[in-house]
């Protein structure tokens, strides 16, 4: 329901700052938050039985293919990590999942925004600008989750291997 009527001109130039400032906005309030409330999967971020560990991503998306071609913005702000490498041990696994969940989270937070476009865009263009937001931050969003179940998987096979004693590598 348009609420502010603007010319077509106007609203586009709205539009693309709008989006800009929704992208930034998210971005830079995910890299705000404390890790310690990032340690965990909340609701919103957990496994879920159909990704099957990860493998659906790959099966169904062939994530592996086009994932290293997307932008990767991890470590814009000062401070945040880069997820185009995954760090090594056990605590640095421990901090790409935690900056997945980040990522993820700023995708989901960007997607969530929009809704606002509806108010002064007329119903075409409202449609477009939803589904644009989905189909900029649904892939981000997919390899967030992939790359967080994978290095679970390797965290949970590290400590299998711990508890019954085998060495790890």
């Amino acid at each position: 329901m348009r609420l502010v009527h603007l010319s077509h001109p106007i609203a586009v130039v709205l539009d693309v700052v709008a989006w800009g400032v929704v992208h930034a906005a998210t971005g830079y309030a995910a890299h705000r938050m404390p890790p310690r409330r990032l340690r965990q999967d909340g609701w919103l971020l957990r496994a879920r039985r159909a990704e099957a560990g990860g493998r659906l991503y790959e099966r169904r998306f062939a994530i592996r293919r086009w994932k290293d071609r997307l932008p990767e913005a991890g470590a814009l702000f000062a401070g945040g990590l880069s997820k185009c490498h995954v760090p090594g041990g056990r605590d640095g696994l421990e901090r790409f999942a935690v900056e997945t969940r980040r990522a993820e989270l700023a995708h989901w937070w960007a997607m969530a925004a929009s809704p606002l476009f509806v108010l002064w865009n007329p119903p075409v263009a409202s449609v477009l600008l939803v589904a644009y937001g989905v189909a900029v931050n649904a892939p981000f969003i997919a390899i967030q989750r992939y790359n967080r179940l994978r290095v679970s998987r390797v965290l949970a096979a590290r400590a299998g291997r711990r508890r019954t004693g085998r060495s790890m590598p």
